[in-house]
């Protein structure tokens, strides 16, 4: 009971705050459409509660990914996270099971049996579903969570009905309370990705509450009950008890047999508890990018969940800072005369409770506030108490999780380039957007390998505009035609740039290079395949879906292509870039809770790493860590001491990094360790193009040093002679040359000495 408890207190934490729709674009996120062709989605109430714009979402289409993959996933939300405006929290989670499925029409899945094939929803195809007909049962048959915040709304008594949705309406098989309250104390198929939050500090309690990590108790009643009831209220109006002391005399009947509940433990889901870090920032009242003109994005390592349905969910959540969310629960309802004030929000303005209620500082709908403490003026706020603090949802449609094939091996990296977006202009297609490539530029490194992959649909609304056939997505990938110009400064690293993302014209298929593709790869991503003739120059004849399979890059470069269909000179660009870098690499997503980025070290030993400990970055930011050998790095001004013993190591983003109370750890590897006469020296250049300044070390081992810095940029370490034991070896030589003059001398003066010796002997 104490553990039901203490998760009561957890999930009043997430209190969901005005309107604000979130949007998957990678994967694609249904919004609950499925193939409609209409702008507006037909069913909202088809799988899930979005509570998002009914224009939302793209048609169905799946991909599959291999475990350990690279898959950068985007969206946007509509109000703000990691700024003061509220309280945000974005929480990722994904599903599999032989039963998720997309179906085959925008119908809600029937809750009652009599209207599926052979009397069994779960196995009737014609339905979209993700959580099943049993899940939804229990959470419509069991008591809510009464220790709950529902501020004034008129909520009931079972788990199906919440402070979002009074009324218990059904969406999918969708659990109300599971979907508006996190972390759930409830078992839940759902298995956590990520949470993206404004505050950090709550990050421990999510990772240690996640049902990755920790196990759930729930009362279990046998699933013929469910059946019996699942169109009806169960006799006597006796919900299943969520505590154990309850469960445990909780008396039901199936079929005139009576028995008990089963308090039951269900085991944690086995898997590493989720990544708690800062939300990338985003402005009110806006779908689109973040700093630096980048999606909202989250890259996830496909896990090792192998199975041919699964799906993804976003949340979010958006909490109002008017009251203390983290103390606010069921004591402060004031639905009833005779319930309380609600929650405190006259305090923080130097109110009395009793001046503030009566100057209108009371949570209910379309309060009127006596801001200026005069009766004849009062401001009335847009308020509803069911959305201060809310929840909204996308879901994705349906994909695999697939084991790698026999020939690429476990620690092969594999980085999925898929499709966003449809047809469409910019105010057509909106909330949704137009086509682009995800990631947009894709980092390889040489010998790797890249996935392309993309999807789509013929029956997006007719008059959106776009090229070839009406209502049609295609994409291709062709490399772009040769700079005609120069652009930039010199690169400080030996890779070529094919194709200029300024131009509009593809290259020629002979001349094209992507990565070391084989010519047969390359005319597939062109002109795609499983065709024969046809419309092709606008791609109408190809297929809405295109696989390449994963291919290995062998040549290192800047490869820069388009589509030739969707790259529509000033009215949209679908342009991309791959990037295959002889460097050893890695990037990771860190912000105030510290982290480490370790570069692979297929050579054994000590590996390149930097250290962010706690404190060190004041917001998230994604760090990344390279290392080229000299032999592939032009150097265009040297270090003082061009004597190398590292790899050029570059540290990015470039610029201040930390704050300088707590500086970053670097440890770079040697090549070897140094003759007992030399000492390491380390220098760092801004863009590794300029000069070179000396910094100073903190550690040195064999096979590596560390030392702090503040700042991203190039660093490098060279080896010089130890003046100290080298001043104290030449002056043991003199000394010892000294000597031996001397006993010379000696020796020359006392002949004749000797030369008695001799004759006595």
């Amino acid at each position: 009971m104490k553990k039901l408890e203490c998760l009561m207190i957890f999930s009043t934490l997430l209190l969901k705050c005005a309107f604000a729709d979130v949007y998957l674009h990678n994967l694609r996120g249904s919004n609950n459409r499925w193939n409609e062709n209409g702008r507006n989605r037909n069913n909202a109430n088809r799988m899930f509660d979005s509570q998002n714009n009914a224009r939302g979402g793209y048609n169905v289409g799946s991909l599959y990914y291999y475990v350990g993959s690279k898959l950068q996933l985007e969206w946007t939300n509509q109000h703000s996270c990691y700024n003061e405006n509220n309280h945000c929290d974005i929480v990722l989670q994904y599903m599999c099971g032989p039963q998720v499925r997309d179906g085959t029409s925008t119908s809600t899945i029937p809750s009652n049996p009599a209207q599926c094939e052979n009397l069994d929803c779960n196995e009737d195809r014609r339905y979209g579903m993700h959580e099943d007909f049993y899940h939804y049962q229990n959470c419509r048959l069991r008591k809510r969570n009464g220790g709950l915040y529902t501020a004034s709304e008129n909520v009931r008594e079972y788990a199906s009905s919440t402070r979002q949705n009074q009324k218990a309406n059904r969406y999918g098989y969708e659990c109300a309370e599971e979907r508006d309250y996190y972390p759930n104390w409830h078992p839940s198929p759902w298995k956590d990705i990520a949470i993206l939050t404004n505050d950090v500090s709550r990050c421990a309690m999510y990772q240690n509450e996640s049902q990755n990590v920790k196990e759930r108790y729930a009362c279990k009643v046998d699933p013929a009950f469910l059946y019996q009831y699942s169109n009806k209220n169960p006799p006597d109006n006796k919900y299943i008890p969520i505590t154990e002391a309850e469960c445990n005399t909780f008396v039901y009947e199936v079929n005139g047999e009576s028995k008990l509940g089963e308090w039951t433990r269900y085991p944690a889901h086995g898997i590493a508890a989720p990544n708690c870090v800062e939300s990338q920032y985003s402005r009110d009242n806006h779908l689109g990018n973040t700093v630096g003109g980048q999606t909202i994005n989250y890259n996830w390592t496909i896990p090792d969940s192998v199975n041919e349905h699964c799906t993804l969910r976003i949340r979010y959540n958006i909490t109002t800072g008017d009251y203390d969310r983290d103390n606010t629960t069921s004591i402060h309802n004031n639905r009833r005369a005779r319930d309380g004030p609600g929650p405190d929000l006259w305090t923080q303005f130097g109110l009395t409770s009793d001046v503030g209620l009566n100057r209108g500082y009371k949570l209910k709908d379309n309060p009127q506030v006596d801001i200026f403490n005069n009766e004849k003026f009062k401001l009335q706020l847009a308020i509803t108490t069911e959305q201060y603090g809310r929840t909204f949802q996308d879901r994705s449609h349906t994909f695999a999780i697939r084991p790698r094939p026999p020939s690429i091996s476990s620690d092969a990296q594999i980085v999925n380039v898929n499709v966003r977006g449809k047809r469409g202009n910019i105010v057509q297609v909106y909330p949704a957007v137009e086509y682009d490539f995800v990631p947009n530029t894709a980092v390889v490194q040489k010998d790797g390998y890249v996935h392309y992959q993309w999807t789509g649909s013929d029956n997006n609304p007719g008059n959106n505009d776009g090229q070839g056939r009406a209502s049609t997505d295609r994409s291709n990938v062709v490399m772009i035609k040769s700079a005609v110009y120069t652009e930039g400064s010199p690169s400080t690293y030996k890779t070529g740039t094919y194709g200029q993302l300024g131009s509009s014209y593809p290259s020629h298929l002979t001349n094209a290079s992507l990565g070391g593709l084989i010519a047969e790869d390359m005319k597939a991503l062109s002109i795609l395949r499983d065709h024969l003739g046809g419309d092709m120059d606008e791609l109408n004849d190809a297929g809405t879906y295109f696989d390449l399979g994963p291919r290995k890059v062998t040549q290192s470069g800047n490869y820069n292509y388009m589509c030739t269909r969707n790259n529509n000179f000033s009215n949209r660009s679908q342009k991309g870039k791959l990037v295959v870098t002889d460097a050893a690499f890695a990037n990771e997503y860190i912000g105030a809770l510290g982290g480490s980025v370790s570069v692979p070290n297929t050579g054994g030993g000590t590996s390149t790493e930097v250290v962010a400990p706690p404190g060190a970055l004041t917001q998230g930011q994604l760090i990344g860590l390279s290392e080229t050998t000299q032999s592939d790095i032009t150097v265009v001004v040297h270090a003082p001491n061009s004597d190398y013993v590292s790899d050029f190591v570059k540290l990015e983003p470039e610029g201040k990094i930390s704050s300088d109370s707590a500086m970053l750890t670097l440890k770079i590897k040697l090549n070897g360790d140094l003759p007992s006469l030399y000492v390491p020296e380390v220098y760092m250049s801004a863009d590794g193009t300029n000069t070179w300044n000396k910094l100073a070390l903190d550690e040195h081992q064999s096979g590596y040093v560390s030392f702090r810095t503040d700042s991203g940029g190039h660093y490098v370490v060279s080896k010089s002679v130890d003046a100290g034991p080298m001043a104290g070896l030449i002056l043991g030589v003199i000394v010892g040359v000294l000597l031996l003059v001397g006993i010379i001398v000696l020796l020359k003066k006392n002949r004749n000495i000797l030369a008695s010796y001799k004759n006595k002997v």
